[in-house]
């Protein structure tokens, strides 16, 4: 029963955090459009004056909303991390008897995938409830082509060929390009977990978005697979 209200715990911050990010993905879409301040744009002229073609006072509005709305989302995933971490422990006991049986094939069991939060993979049974907290899949959708020397991408560990199987909060769906730069944008200046393959192998890496001398916030390219 405890575990089952863990996981109805988690799932319900989940369903949060997908809510937080949603709305500030409006707020950076607005933000960024055509003529926009963008996140941290002047908002003054080059004379010095309040800039006219723009809605100064929303978008203060707007930045300040977003810098909150960040800390939510800072604050309801250490949550959630916190709550996986629990149903983990909770899972070694039974996990390692299981392994006591030498007709019971765990290999399966332990390749699950990493948790949705990025914390320590949550092994043991097939249960549906014990797989909606963990990653569905762990096929990648993403892969580095480009890749730029001294980028934050490369600094921080991305490589060229590394394919991503979670960015942030994304994974394999819909418009990826889109939601990738979004996920990026959110994370402008703080550290976000991405999951990649490499060789084969899953690798947990944190990457930090960020201003630096070349293009954009990374300095790669994602090729969708």
């Amino acid at each position: 029963m405890v575990g089952a209200n863990l996981k109805a715990d988690a799932m319900n911050l989940m369903e949060k955090r997908s809510g937080i990010e949603a709305e500030m993905n409006v707020i950076i879409q607005r933000l960024c459009q055509s003529g926009g301040p963008g996140l941290s744009g002047n908002l003054l002229d080059s004379e010095g004056f309040p800039r006219a073609d723009i809605d100064i006072p929303a978008v203060r509005a707007d930045r300040q909303r977003l810098s909150e709305l960040r800390n939510d989302y800072e604050d309801t995933t250490e949550k959630i991390n916190q709550k996986i971490q629990v149903l983990h422990s909770a899972k070694l006991a039974p996990i390692s008897d299981s392994i006591k049986d030498p007709g019971l094939n765990t290999q399966e069991g332990d390749n699950l995938g990493t948790s949705s939060s990025f914390g320590n993979p949550i092994a043991g049974g097939s249960n549906s409830m014990d797989m909606e907290v963990v990653v569905a899949s762990s096929r990648p959708f993403a892969m580095v082509d480009e890749i730029t020397e001294g980028s934050p991408a490369a600094t921080d560990g991305l490589q060229l060929g590394d394919q991503i199987v979670k960015f942030g909060n994304v994974e394999i769906g819909e418009n990826l390009l889109q939601r990738l730069a979004a996920e990026a944008q959110i994370n402008q200046g703080h550290a976000m977990p991405v999951v990649i393959m490499r060789q084969g192998a899953l690798i947990n890496l944190t990457v930090k978005p960020r201003s630096w001398s070349g293009h954009g916030l990374l300095g790669c390219h994602f090729r969708i697979l």
